[in-house]
């Protein structure tokens, strides 16, 4: 099976990129970010063309969830459990769920449950948006715990935009980003904290080193001049990791006309 993750910022803008990239890269489950339409405005026509089955979370233009698959897409389920929200109007306050993001969407695929996930931004160090980032990461980890102590051997994939680079060489400078959100201590140790339910990166093994990014912003001429940043990741569990033969980001996806300011990242696994 091969899964991949991609923010694609606005499926209706991109939905033609989408749908040829998934028939060039012969995609069996793509987890999809920031689609940033409500459900009745999803695009849905051109993936069930080609086969694929989808569900997607969005109530407004902004966020949006969604999983695409061709080997089944059962037990769709639609934020974890106590994900917190974030109140706009009142600007500061944290709010409890259900009135939360579309910042989370999850089915079994083939076997496997695969969590698309879209991570609060946090905006600034200073700002109400980076609590509420660590709070929406904190209850993620919790519930990573509670399915891997209810089955150690689960099939579990958490993909997606986590909108944080948990390693110095995951940014373009670390000096540009030293007083910004991304790569804060609190936001590494929120990322570290989930790796160490018993998750593990698996993209990393076979793309290593420095300069190795998923993401590159739209000014500054950020993507021609090298400068990104890996925030997109594929955290599988012990028993669903042994089981990756592979992995690559798609560079070339942030090429040509239009494209997402993020690459696809992709992950083979093997029957």
């Amino acid at each position: 099976m091969r899964l991949a993750t991609w923010n694609v910022n606005s499926i209706r803008t991109r939905v033609g990129r989408v749908a040829d990239w998934l028939d060039r890269a012969e995609v069996d489950v793509l987890a999809i970010q920031e689609t940033k339409c409500r459900d009745e405005q999803f695009p849905f026509e051109p993936f069930e063309d080609r086969g694929y089955e989808v569900a997607h979370a969005g109530f407004n233009q902004w966020n949006g969830v969604a999983l695409v698959s061709r080997v089944g897409l059962d037990d769709v389920e639609i934020t974890f459990p106590g994900q917190p929200g974030f109140d706009r109007d009142a600007g500061e306050a944290l709010i409890a769920a259900p009135v939360v993001d579309a910042r989370a969407i999850a089915a079994t695929c083939n076997g496997v449950r695969v969590w698309s996930l879209y991570v609060p931004n946090g905006r600034a160090v200073a700002d109400p948006h980076y609590q509420y980032k660590l709070e929406w990461l904190a209850t993620l980890r919790d519930n990573a715990e509670r399915w891997l102590t209810a089955d150690p051997q689960a099939q579990i994939a958490l993909v997606g935009d986590w909108n944080i680079a948990p390693l110095d060489e995951d940014v373009w400078s670390l000096a540009y980003f030293a007083d910004k959100t991304h790569i804060s201590e609190p936001e590494r140790k929120a990322f570290q904290a989930v790796l160490d339910t018993g998750f593990t990166d698996v993209v990393r093994p076979h793309t290593p080193g420095p300069g190795v990014y998923t993401y590159w912003d739209y000014t500054q001429l950020r993507f021609p001049r090298r400068e990104g940043m890996r925030i997109d990741f594929i955290l599988a569990t012990a028993a669903l990791a042994a089981r990756v033969t592979g992995a690559h980001i798609d560079r070339e996806e942030r090429k040509g006309k239009a494209p997402s300011d993020h690459a696809p990242v992709v992950v083979d696994i093997a029957d």
